[in-house]
């Protein structure tokens, strides 16, 4: 068979005459091996579910997708606060767009060290990165789920014995601060992960012995929280926190005695 080689159509790039801006066009559920800041290790590898677009104008029928995926494999999967900047502006010129979108969700991984055994595992927390640019504005957002335990005041404070206690959730996202001319400031997901642990009844172990069950267990009994609780203890620390300008926490509490969940939120914009 004899190859054609004249030049193929790029059809993505025909005119459209409906006039229509599109506020997002791209390619969603991309699985994709990236690379994470880690406190500990410098980095750490993982893998993704990548959400990439752009703002398509009007003049334009379609986007190309493959660029999407040139973009991320030139930087070899690394995706963190220093690097998504870039890789917002290398799509806006690579698309001709004049707003780009990149959110990254995936699995962290932290070694925990049950509290009296020392007992170690892995335990992993889900994680977003989400960055935006549109003319001379970026944003950057980190979030990070953290599993806790918590034990409901009331059911302690009524019962002759014991008190229900249930798995909870801190979902917590934070905008950090961002210096004139410098990237974002830099905030550790382990240090996100520790707030979320402080603010629940106690933290969620991978791992537990029997006297480690009877440490969280007694641990969680005389520290009871509501869900109200647990987002304002969190509001207290990151308020206090200058790296960060903006956060929104939740907490959601998988009740133990009742069929539905509890949940409270709190959102935050650091004044002037």
């Amino acid at each position: 068979m004899i190859e054609d080689t004249r030049p193929l159509e790029d059809v993505q790039g025909r005119p459209d005459k409906r006039g229509i801006d599109i506020n997002q066009a791209g390619v969603r559920d991309l699985r994709y091996p990236i690379t994470v800041l880690d406190r500990a290790r410098g980095e750490q590898q993982t893998v993704a579910s990548l959400s990439m677009s752009v703002g398509l104008p009007y003049r334009f029928k379609g986007t190309h997708m493959s660029r999407f995926v040139e973009a991320i494999e030139e930087h070899r999967g690394e995706i963190t606060m220093r690097t998504l900047p870039t890789i917002l502006r290398e799509l806006r010129g690579r698309l001709d767009a004049e707003s780009a979108r990149v959110e990254a969700k995936f699995p962290y991984f932290l070694e925990r060290e049950a509290p009296v055994s020392g007992k170690k595992a892995l335990m992993d927390y889900d994680c977003f990165f989400l960055g935006e640019s549109s003319g001379s504005d970026e944003d950057f957002v980190l979030g990070v789920r953290v599993p806790v335990t918590s034990l409901c005041p009331c059911s302690k404070a009524i019962s002759d014995y014991g008190a229900h206690n249930q798995r909870g959730y801190v979902t917590i996202e934070i905008r950090p601060r961002r210096t004139a001319g410098e990237g974002p400031d830099l905030v550790w997901i382990e240090e996100i992960v520790e707030v979320g642990e402080r603010s629940g009844s106690s933290p969620v172990y991978p791992l537990l012995k029997r006297p480690d069950e009877r440490h969280v267990t007694m641990q969680a009994y005389d520290n009871p929280v509501f869900v109200e609780d647990m987002v304002r203890n969190v509001a207290e620390e990151l308020r206090g926190d200058a790296r960060i300008s903006w956060f929104r926490v939740q907490a959601i509490n998988e009740e133990s005695i009742h069929n539905h969940n509890a949940f409270a939120e709190i959102e935050w914009t650091r004044p002037g």
